[in-house]
């Protein structure tokens, strides 16, 4: 068969303790559901290694087709630990980048619906202007405009 080769990045997975609210912050930014449904069972804890789990699963994919965040609430076994409010310069995975083509309007609508900035929104050179901010649940999200795009 082979040497396997590296096809595509399918998700990330993200660990919410309400859907129903991740998905309207994610569908505000500009994901779109593509389905939801429950994990359920001995064969999902054996990828897992947790054991027989009960997770409700959302996925939502970018308007690229194919960059898409897999949201996961756990009715069983329940969530041990929480690293929403981790500053960025904790260990592990932190905050997935979206890159958006108004960051100031999409900025002034997250914050009114109770999302946070960060810092402040920096340009960097001629090349990005940058933030993060903290969404729903306090996740982190990084967000992008590419100036000067061709």
């Amino acid at each position: 068969m082979g040497k396997s080769r590296l096809i595509e990045m399918n998700n990330v997975g993200i660990v919410v303790e309400n859907l129903d609210d991740a998905i309207s912050f994610f569908s505000e930014i500009g994901l779109t559901l593509e389905g939801r449904g429950m994990v359920e069972g001995e064969w999902a804890g054996q990828v897992t290694g947790l054991g027989n789990q009960s997770v409700e699963v959302a996925m939502m994919v970018a308007p690229d087709g194919h960059s898409r965040l897999e949201l996961s609430r756990f009715l069983m076994p329940t969530t041990i630990s929480d690293h929403r409010t981790a500053p960025v310069n904790s260990l592990g995975y932190l905050r997935v980048m979206f890159r958006v083509d108004n960051i100031e309007e999409l900025v002034s609508r997250l914050t009114k619906q109770g999302a946070e900035l960060v810092g402040e929104v920096v340009q960097y050179e001629n090349i990005y202007r940058l933030c993060y901010i903290r969404g729903v649940e306090g996740l982190l999200v990084g967000l992008a405009e590419q100036l000067n795009e061709k």
